[in-house]
Parts: structure tokens; sequence; C-alpha cells
């Protein structure tokens, strides 16, 4: 199955995540199929919180990918973003 879902990255204490498509039996930082964007939950400033083509995850979801909760959340909050934007 494929699922949509973060990968981490950033430093320790400083944590950075990819939103990425991957098969779900791959590692959570092991290989995926295409990078849909990133969220920094400690983002600061001019920093984004959130970058996502939703282009690209509305297709992904239309052949059939799922996407974790906190993924859900992360779309969610990325919509609401971008009419301010």
């Amino acid at each position: 199955m494929v699922k949509i879902r973060l990968t981490r990255g950033g430093a320790k204490k400083r944590p950075f995540y990819h939103i990425i498509v991957t098969d779900s039996r791959s590692a959570r930082d092991g290989r995926n199929i295409e990078r849909l964007g990133y969220y920094n939950p400690i983002a600061a400033g001019n920093d984004k919180p959130v970058e996502l083509n939703t282009e690209r995850l509305n297709f992904w979801i239309a052949q059939g990918a799922q996407m974790t909760d906190k993924v859900a959340n992360i779309a969610k909050q990325a919509a609401k973003a971008a009419p301010a934007a």
C-alpha cells in the first residue's frame, strides 16, 4: 500500500519533517517515491511552518494513497494558510 507520511530530518532537538509518498513497508527514513513538501514544527520569524504541493497530494490520493493522521492535519493546516498567502 502507498502511504503519505513524514520522514524526519534536522538536528537533535530541532526536528524537520519531509512529507513523502512511500511504500508502507519502507522504513520511516528509507526509500520514498516522491517528496511533496515539508513540515517545520519549530518555525519562527519568516520561516514557513508548512510547504505542501496540494496538486500532487490530490493526485496521489486519487491513486489510492492513504495519509497518516498527522499528514492529514498538516494538509488541513496548509489548506487554511494557502488562501491567505
